[in-house]
């Protein structure tokens, strides 16, 4: 099915099971444990063997020597791999660096060897029995001495391009309100729950591969390629993610190490990354430096707004789009974003939840503040006045739906906002200074191709096949819902089955794309097997009315079940998506609200409260939409207070590397959380009128919470995360 043309009336906007509130069809296997993970598929594969993963102990350099044959003599030691014994593997389409090294080493914990055995136990004590030589060389791990070096990104992708509009150096210079100030981000780790696992088994030539991944279709020719077999003669299975915000994405070291392995002992293996490779050996969230300036006349009207990036990345690799929301956010006549990457020694650095966008708006968010307090106006009415409705780099291309000022006024009445004192350090509460914070969200509306297969049963049963995985995410209920609507049965009727590569391609999820493009490719198949029905019974499809599990046409009442019979009937389409975006621009808003209370001896932070007004198109499921957005405003708290990956600039390695040492927010550090998603359908965005909103939800987070912590305490941090080192000895209680 073909969309490139705004939907009008579909059995979608009956909204009888679409739209509401419904539990998660998962949800009870998740809490009973019946929910398999990748590394609990005991049973899908006989006599299964363990791998243990070794990683490099340099950041960059050559192996010199690796001498294995205590670890193959170990006990229980079936096989172990190098890349000698591993032989020529390709490199992924979307893999920086080889996910087995040798003899190069291009980061550290970079993989070099697995070894399979009886037991776990076995695999790691003869793993401790490797010896390697390495010829180390220096490298490069520190962003700011790197910086000097940076380049514009490689490739034709205009997103990776400097934009200019306008005459920003000439508008800046001669405006007479101005703002200058740069901002940094530290690196950070996805820390998702579920760990990198992977159980492999090989049938002949043919090999099946149940892992944790969100992208199916993807890791099935990532695979390949670097396998050097067909896709066809590859299975990948993930039905259950215990988490992914991004770092599950691509073919990652535990797929491939656990097919050579089992390859190698001929026998199924099993295996999962540590917690160290995880933050290592897979990809993390990339340091940022960032300049914002920005020039505005004195009533606020912004003349010139600029904003630069500098990040790193492996060789070949590709920057944080830091700039990205700038060129889309707010109006001005004269603008300038520019990337520059640095070439660097460090892990791969890619997408984690909300790339781009969520360093992005921690630093114009923050920039934005100041700027108003400049000009000594309200925040909220600041961003109000240079708010747009078209492309600030496109006017003549407007967004197919904007109401961010909906969602400041709505968020500002909802929280109390006009009770915040302009001057900062004015408000106690006993020992604690409270402040209030505000920041535009924004994350672009992204859809994808997506397929699925529907099969309607005797029995009345109907079900739901396509690759689409569920990262936590909620993507069984609102497929489910999805089809329920379509062919107007009640949710119990429906089964759904996902994360098989032998399902239809789907979105994905990834991107916030997730949601919107399955259930549209859902959309599609059963817009085929209404077709289906119709054609079979002698009916008008068009005039044909699914509901009440019966299809209805004039006089005529039959129920679902007698119209399949004596064989099923099958609905098969994949969404396709015209130009759009060429005509509008198609983006998701949101304004994030926090009340913090720093302690005024010890700076310790505490958020009181926290608010997200968003505006997200259809919102497919309220509950599971809540969820996400309450997900990804505690990631965004815990960017704000806590995350940072430490790196020794010395030896190139993220040295608090697990979950003791790497902070993220737990439930005391966390208030209570309200969302409101403001009512509305976007018809230009896909037949189910909906967008994404799991990103939306940490973007402009981190800068609501700085804001705050200023206005509590007149403290104005720009090196995130903002701890209580950075402000100690500024309080307005320090001797």
């Amino acid at each position: 099915m073909k969309f490139d043309t705004p939907a009008t009336t579909n059995p979608i906007d009956a909204m009888k099971v679409v739209g509401q509130p419904r539990d998660r069809l998962d949800g009870p296997l998740k809490v009973t444990g019946g929910a398999r993970y990748a590394y609990e598929q005991h049973d899908v594969a006989a006599n299964q063997a363990y791998g243990y993963v070794l990683g490099a102990g340099i950041a960059k350099g050559t192996i010199r020597q690796l001498d294995i044959e205590a670890a193959r003599n170990a006990p229980g030691v079936l096989a172990v791999v190098t890349a000698r014994e591993a032989g020529k593997l390709e490199k992924g389409k979307r893999n920086t660096a080889r996910l087995l090294a040798g003899p190069e080493i291009q980061h550290y914990h970079q993989a070099i060897a697995v070894v399979v055995a009886e037991t776990f136990e076995q695999a790691r004590a003869a793993a401790s029995l490797i010896r390697v030589d390495y010829a180390e060389e220096p490298g490069t791990f520190d962003l700011e001495a790197a910086r000097s070096k940076a380049s514009e990104p490689e490739g034709n992708d205009p997103s990776l391009k400097d934009s200019r509009i306008g005459d920003f150096p000439g508008a800046f210079a001669s405006a007479p309100v101005k703002l200058d100030e740069t901002y940094t981000t530290p690196d950070e780790s996805h820390a998702m729950m579920e760990p990198h696992a992977t159980v492999a088994a090989w049938e002949g030539e043919k090999l099946t591969v149940w892992t944790s991944n969100q992208m199916v279709a993807w890791t099935v020719v990532d695979m390949a390629k670097t396998l050097g077999i067909p896709k066809e003669n590859i299975r990948v299975v993930s039905p259950f993610i215990g988490g992914g915000f991004g770092g599950k994405l691509f073919l990652r070291a535990d797929v491939l190490l656990a097919a050579l392995g089992a390859r190698a002992a001929r026998r199924p293996v099993k295996l999962a990354l540590q917690r160290p490779l995880i933050m290592n050996n897979t990809t993390h969230r990339p340091a940022t430096i960032q300049r914002v300036r920005i020039g505005a006349t004195r009533d606020g009207k912004i003349t010139a707004i600029g904003h630069e990036s500098w990040s790193g990345d492996q060789k070949g690799g590709g920057p944080e789009l830091a700039v990205s929301q700038t060129r889309l956010l707010y109006a001005g006549a004269n603008r300038m974003t520019a990337m520059r990457l640095a070439a660097m020694d460090l892990p791969e650095g890619n997408a984690m939840r909300a790339p781009g966008e969520a360093p992005g708006l921690m630093v114009l968010e923050m920039a934005m503040d100041e700027m108003a307090e400049k000009l000594g106006m309200d925040p909220i009415a600041f961003r109000l006045l240079n708010d747009t409705q078209v492309d600030p780099e496109k006017p003549k291309r407007p967004f197919s739906m904007r109401r961010l000022d909906e969602c400041f006024k709505v968020g500002a009445e909802r929280f109390g906002w006009s009770r915040r004192s302009p001057r900062p350090g004015q408000n106690r509460d006993g020992k604690w200074l409270v402040g209030l914070g505000v920041a535009a969200a924004f994350r672009n509306n992204l859809v994808m191709k997506s397929g699925a297969r529907v099969r309607l049963g005797s029995d009345g049963i109907l079900t739901v096949e396509t690759d689409m995985t569920d990262i936590g995410t909620g993507s069984y209920t609102i497929i489910g819902q999805t089809a329920a609507e379509m062919l107007g049965v009640e949710l119990d009727k429906v089964v759904v089955k996902l994360g098989d590569s032998s399902f239809p391609a789907s979105a994905g999820s990834g991107g916030q794309w997730g949601g919107n493009s399955s259930t549209a490719g859902v959309y599609a198949a059963c817009v085929k097997l209404r077709e289906a029905i119709a054609q079979k019974l002698g009916i008008n499809s068009s005039e044909a009315v699914f509901a009440g599990g019966e299809v209805r046409s004039g006089n005529r009442s039959i129920p679902l079940s007698k119209a399949v019979e004596p064989a099923p009937l099958i609905g098969e389409d994949t969404i396709e998506y015209g130009d759009l975006d060429e005509t509008h621009q198609q983006s998701t808003f949101g304004a994030h609200f926090v009340e913090v209370a720093v302690d005024a001896a010890t700076a310790e932070t505490r958020i009181r409260r926290m608010l997200a007004v968003c505006s997200a198109g259809r919102i497919l499921n309220p509950k599971t939409a809540r969820s996400q957005v309450i997900g990804a405003m505690t990631m965004g708290a815990g960017a704000a207070l806590m995350e940072e990956l430490a790196v020794d600039t010395r030896r190139g390695f993220f040295v608090n590397h697990d979950l003791a040492g790497y902070e993220v927010p737990v439930h005391a550090d966390i208030p209570h959380q309200e969302v409101v998603f403001l009512e509305e359908t976007d018809p230009m965005s896909s037949p189910m009128k909906a967008k994404g909103v799991g990103e939306l939800g940490i973007c402009g987070v981190g800068a609501a919470v700085a804001n705050a912590i200023y206005n509590a305490t007149g403290i104005r941090v720009r090196d995130y995360p903002v701890t209580l080192d950075k402000m100690l000895d500024r309080m307005p209680d320090a001797a």
